[in-house]
C-alpha cells in the first residue's frame, strides 16, 4: 500500500491511544512485514530526540511522548491529572497494579475502608477493569490495571512500576500537599451519588444490563 507509513501515522494521531496490530491488518487488509516496515520508518523519522515516540507493546502500537521528557510533561500534567483523582482512588488504583488480579474485599482488607466509590470511578476512567471472577464462594470479581493506566503514568510494563511503599508514601504526601485544591475540586454529579449507593460488582452488573437494553 502506498504511502502506508503516513496512514499509519495519520490513525495513530487521530485516535490518540494503542491500536491492536491485528486491527490494522485487517481494516487495512496488508500484510504483517509491511505493518512493520511502516512502523520502522515511523520510528527512524522520529529518532530518539523527538518530542514524539512510536512505541510497541502487548501487540499494539501507540503515538507518544518521549519519555526523555517525562518530567517537563509530568510538570505540566500531573497536576491537572491528579485533580480528577482523590486520595482513595490513587490508593486503590496502586493497590491493585501491585496485587492484581485482586477482588473488591481483598482491597478493602488492605486499605480497612470501604472502596466501592474508588472502586467505581477508576473503573469509569478506564484505569482498571474486571479480568474475571475468583474461585470462590461468590465468584467475587477480579480486578486488574489497563493499558489506559500504563498510558496515564507513562509505564512501558507493570515491572516498571516504583516500589510499593515508596508509591503509597509518595500519595500521602501528595495529599497532603494538595487536599486544599486538588482533591477538593473532585466533583460528585447526581448520577455518582446514585451509583455510591452500590458496590462496584453491582454497578458493573448494571452497566451490562444498560448496554444490552441499549442494543
Amino acid at each position: 500500500m502506498n504511502n502506508l507509513a503516513e496512514i499509519l501515522e495519520a490513525i495513530l494521531f487521530v485516535s490518540g491511544d494503542s491500536i491492536g496490530k491485528d486491527d490494522i491488518l485487517d481494516k487495512l487488509n496488508i500484510l504483517e512485514e509491511e505493518l512493520d516496515e511502516a512502523i520502522a520508518f515511523l520510528q527512524q523519522k522520529y529518532g530518539t530526540n523527538s518530542g514524539i515516540q512510536v512505541i510497541t507493546f502487548h501487540n499494539k502500537i501507540q503515538l507518544c511522548s518521549n519519555s526523555d521528557y517525562a518530567e517537563q510533561v509530568a510538570t505540566v500534567l500531573n497536576p491537572i491529572r491528579e485533580r480528577k483523582l482523590s486520595k482513595a482512588m490513587l490508593e486503590t488504583m496502586a493497590i491493585i497494579a501491585y496485587k492484581q488480579p485482586i477482588t473488591r474485599l481483598e482491597v478493602e482488607n488492605i486499605r480497612g475502608v470501604n472502596s466501592d466509590y474508588a472502586l467505581q470511578n477508576l473503573l469509569k476512567h478506564s484505569l482498571i477493569e474486571v479480568v474475571g471472577r475468583k474461585d470462590a464462594l461468590g465468584k467475587p470479581m477480579l480486578f486488574g490495571t489497563t493499558d489506559e493506566f500504563l498510558k496515564r503514568f507513562e509505564l512501558k510494563s507493570l515491572k516498571d512500576l516504583p516500589d510499593y511503599n515508596d508509591l503509597m508514601s509518595s500519595i500521602e504526601v501528595l495529599h497532603a500537599q494538595t487536599s486544599n485544591t486538588l482533591y477538593n475540586d473532585f466533583q460528585i454529579s447526581e448520577e455518582e451519588e446514585e451509583l455510591a449507593s452500590l458496590n462496584s460488582e453491582e454497578v458493573f452488573e448494571k452497566s451490562l444490563k444498560l448496554q444490552e437494553e441499549a442494543v
